[in-house]
């Protein structure tokens, strides 16, 4: 942090020299007055991302647990190859700033609505890099109606005006699907408050929509990268970091680290374990319940343990073999899946496994409150999935059984629906059939649920901990020695990960906290592994006719 107060100093300094040494620019061009603002000249767009040293930052600020983002999209096989990273350059930022003719009476009007230290910090370390190059800028947190004052889209989705006051906002995007990055950048996108119809912009999202198919998805969505890249329709800052702590004890057998939000292949099966009784020690235990997988279906642990999916995802969150379903296919146009299931699955309390029971999930999990967008959107894409929503139908017509085939037909294309069924577990129809979705959460179920996973509830002291065991009828096998899982109760943000980790008691677990990482890394029988997630910072920039500080 001293290195970066130098910076912040060195900064000042600049900027003071800067406007010592430098002319009253020209008032706006009448282009520009057009317009309504100058952001709309991309120029302008790439200079004030081309004055911002974010290396430095992430280095600096973030003490290296970050990082520096090109695109919306972090690395990995879905980002696109030879994108401009538009590397810390004031010199060409003001370049460009002149020959835009940047109106050094325009202060940026930026706004955030983070309230913690270090996006304070990030706040005034930027308004210093932009006052380098000569563009001044004010910033102010956001308080009460987030969504009113961000994400209200103009009624004239071509000229504006706009509904929103700022130039630039500070804000994050957590996705669990790609096209919950990108379906913003379209026109008419309910969200899209900043950026106007662009020609070819449009098609080129929908185009990410347009197919089933996992390759040609990862094409349309780095062709489009690319375009918002060269055209800067947003401005990328950083990648937030997931973390994932392993003890000396725990050997995960080669195992791929992912994004632990959600569901993916660990092999767990596969694990070993230093320990004579076999017990791994992890967190994410029931606090007043097992939460129902509606909305987060890989948050804790236990809801990948206890519960299988019809189809497996790697680390990536790539669809990738079957799992409850023994085989899988789409149809060439994207429009039906048909799932062969598993004959040989029981549920935890010797219950066969059936048809019935996908069936019975889809058709409850669909009417369950805030079930997340994703899986909501493949379930009412499903044929005749409104006419059941609606009372109009007892059952969504666009579900076919025969046997252990079930056979879903869509009258809408998702592209998204294998990665959903990588996702969202399986419910027994048994145990829940009858009760109301719209309560899910409060069934005394999730007490004691029974799923049809690798491991089973042993013992449950709510608040306190619980203990899973392996499944001996499990359908899959493995060469590792995990017998028990013990988890420590905690909410996501779990308060006392440092201490029990300190005490030996922690040999699997992850957050998103820099602060964790950094006191668990000083502990020699831990290691910190930094994850890539789909989680990024940016800047939406207002490119709508807005702003007072016009003339």
């Amino acid at each position: 942090m001293k290195k970066l107060s130098a910076i912040v100093l060195f900064l000042c300094l600049a900027a003071m020299l800067f406007a010592a040494g430098t002319q009253e620019a020209a008032s706006m061009p009448a282009a520009w007055e057009a317009q309504g603002t100058p952001l709309a000249d991309v120029r302008i767009r790439q200079a004030l991302r081309l004055a911002i040293d974010m290396e430095t930052i992430v280095d600096e600020l973030f003490e290296g647990m970050a990082q520096r983002a090109v695109a919306m999209t972090s690395p990995g096989s879905w980002l696109a190859d030879g994108l401009d990273p538009y590397s810390y350059d004031p010199e060409k930022a003001k370049a460009l700033l002149d020959e835009a003719g940047w109106p050094s009476d325009y202060t940026l009007d930026v706004v955030y609505y983070y309230g913690d230290q270090q996006t304070v910090d990030l706040m005034a370390i930027i308004q210093q890099y932009w006052a380098t190059v000569g563009v001044k800028s004010s910033f102010r947190k956001l308080e009460g109606d987030l969504a009113a004052q961000l994400w209200v889209p103009p009624a004239d989705r071509k000229n504006g005006p706009s509904e929103v006051k700022w130039d630039l906002a500070y804000a994050a995007v957590a996705a669990l699907s790609e096209n919950e990055f990108y379906d913003r950048f379209e026109s008419t996108a309910s969200n899209n408050s900043s950026i106007p119809w662009q020609s070819g912009l449009d098609e080129k999202v929908q185009a990410t929509r347009a197919t089933a198919d996992v390759e040609q998805q990862k094409a349309a969505f780095k062709a489009l990268q690319k375009e918002i890249n060269a055209h800067m329709y947003n401005i990328p800052l950083y990648h937030q970091l997931s973390f994932i702590y392993t003890s000396d004890a725990l050997d995960i057998a080669g195992s791929t680290l992912g994004n632990d939000q959600f569901s993916f292949e660990k092999h767990i099966l596969d694990w070993k374990i230093d320990r004579a009784d076999g017990m791994l020690y992890t967190n994410g235990g029931p606090m007043e319940f097992y939460e129902a997988p509606a909305v987060n279906p890989g948050l804790y642990l236990y809801q990948e343990l206890l519960f299988d999916k019809l189809v497996n995802a790697d680390a990536n969150l790539t669809p990738t073999e079957g799992m409850l379903a023994k085989n899988y296919s789409v149809s060439p146009d994207g429009m039906q899946i048909t799932f062969e299931l598993r004959d040989d699955v029981k549920w935890h309390d010797g219950r066969a496994f059936s048809a019935k029971d996908v069936v019975f999930t889809l058709e409850y999990l669909i009417k369950t409150p805030g079930l997340n967008a994703v899986a909501l959107n493949t379930f009412k894409s499903i044929a005749g999935a409104k006419e059941y929503l609606d009372g109009k139908a007892s059952s969504i017509s666009g579900i076919k059984v025969n046997g252990q085939t079930v056979t879903l037909t869509f009258s809408t294309l998702d592209p998204n629906a294998l990665l959903t069924f990588s996702q969202w577990p399986i419910l027994p129809a048994h145990l829940l059939a009858g009760s109301n979705p719209v309560t899910l959460q409060q069934n005394s179920f999730w007490q004691k649920p029974v799923g049809t996973g690798p491991y089973k509830v042993s013992q449950t002291v709510l608040g306190n901990y619980a203990i899973l065991e392996r499944n001996a009828a499990y359908y899959r096998s493995g060469n590792g020695n995990v017998k028990k899982i013990f988890m420590h109760a905690s909410s996501e943000n779990d308060s006392n990960l440092v201490k029990n980790a300190e005490s030996g008691r922690i040999d699997y677990a992850w957050s998103k906290s820099v602060a964790d990482a950094q006191s668990i890394g000083a502990i020699d029988s831990m290691t910190v592994n930094p994850v890539n997630i789909r989680y990024t910072r940016v800047f939406w920039v207002n490119q709508y006719p807005h702003s007072a500080n016009i003339k």
